[in-house]
Formats: C-alpha cells, sequence, structure tokens
C-alpha cells in the first residue's frame, strides 16, 4: 500500500512537471513567431519550433503516464526519439539556411529576454523530471527530461547567438551555436528509439 501511494505522488509530480512544461510552451510559441517576424530572425522562428516539439512531447509523457497499457512505454520512447530527430533536422537545416544564404537578422529584444527566461526555466524542468523519472523508474518522462534539457542547451545557445548578434553584429554566432545542440539531440534520438524497440524485460536486463 506505502508503495502504491509514494507511485501515485510520483506521478502525479511528474504530470505536474509536464503541465508546467505545456503552459510555458503554449505561451511561448506565440511570443517566438512575433519575436521572429519583428526581427526577421531565423533562429527565433527555429527556437519556436523547438517548443512546439517540446509540447508534443509532454503530451506524449502525459498519455504515457496517464494510462496502463505496457505498449504505451515503448511508443511513448519512439515517439520522443522521433520529436529529437526532428528537432535535429530542422536545426541543421536553419544553420545551413542562415550560413549559406548569408542571412543577417535583425535585433530582437523580446527574443533575447525569452530564450534567456526559457533557459533557466527548462533546466529546473529538466532537472524535477530527471529525478521524478528515476524515482518513478518510467523511462518515457526521464527520455522527456532529456528533451527538455535539450530545449535549456537551445535557448542557451539562441540566447547566445541573438546576443552577439545585438551586441557586436556577429550574425554567425546563431547557426554556429544551434549545431551544438545537433549532436546532443541525435544522441537522445538514438537511445530513446533504441529502448522504444526493446520489449520491457529486456530493458530491464540492458539498463
Amino acid at each position: 500500500m506505502g508503495h502504491s501511494v509514494k507511485r501515485d505522488r510520483l506521478t502525479r509530480r511528474g504530470l505536474r512537471l509536464e503541465y508546467a512544461t505545456l503552459g510555458w510552451n503554449v505561451i511561448g510559441v506565440p511570443v517566438l513567431v512575433i519575436a521572429a517576424i519583428g526581427s526577421g530572425s531565423a533562429a527565433a522562428a527555429g527556437f519556436g519550433f523547438d517548443s512546439a516539439i517540446e509540447i508534443a512531447a509532454s503530451l506524449v509523457v502525459v498519455w504515457e503516464l496517464t494510462g496502463t497499457h505496457e505498449d504505451r512505454e515503448r511508443i511513448g520512447l519512439r515517439l520522443i526519439g522521433c520529436a529529437f530527430q526532428a528537432l535535429a533536422v530542422y536545426v541543421t537545416a536553419q544553420a545551413a539556411y542562415l550560413v549559406i544564404g548569408g542571412h543577417h537578422p535583425g535585433h530582437s529584444t523580446l527574443g533575447i529576454v525569452w530564450t534567456a527566461a526559457t533557459c533557466i526555466v527548462m533546466l529546473a524542468l529538466a532537472r524535477g523530471k530527471a529525478i521524478t523519472g528515476r524515482a518513478l523508474g518510467n523511462p518515457v518522462l526521464q527520455a522527456e527530461g532529456r528533451v527538455t534539457l535539450v530545449d535549456a542547451c537551445l535557448a542557451a545557445a539562441v540566447l547566445v547567438g541573438l546576443t552577439l548578434n545585438a551586441a557586436v553584429g556577429w550574425w554567425w554566432a546563431d547557426p554556429l551555436a544551434g549545431l551544438v545542440v545537433v549532436g546532443c539531440a541525435l544522441r537522445e534520438a538514438r537511445a530513446s528509439l533504441r529502448s522504444g524497440a526493446s520489449p520491457p524485460e529486456c530493458r530491464a536486463a540492458n539498463p
């Protein structure tokens, strides 16, 4: 009985973390769209896309935590792996567009403020998801926590790019910083898809 109560408490905490992530990113998408339109910043537009991916990943975890079907865990891990792949593809394409096309975005104070706040919030949420996911023994919540961590890293990269562009006109800092995230995203995509392809007993034997 005690174990069941503890698990229910952890599940509720995991859901609260996901709802907080959803709320932040639902607000963030239109904020970033406004910033992108106002400055012509592909970085802000790209981070808006990343926020949409984070919304989708959070919905996957909410779906998994509120269900009991054993296949939900594997499906959830596969969907999160696909979200990481989509993020890597988009950031790479965005960087190539900026460098090859020589696109020089304007200044975006709104983008700088929002990405700075997002970096702090996502780091806190990622830590909470990692701790709760481990305590709960839920690989889907842990995987989505890594999505949130990549989101925080991308926010930091975009923040650096936007700030350097505004301060000293280094427009190329944005795509270079964004490419750092691509390697992390591809690594996490591979791990999530591999876990999602294995039955629960195999994952337990090979953590």
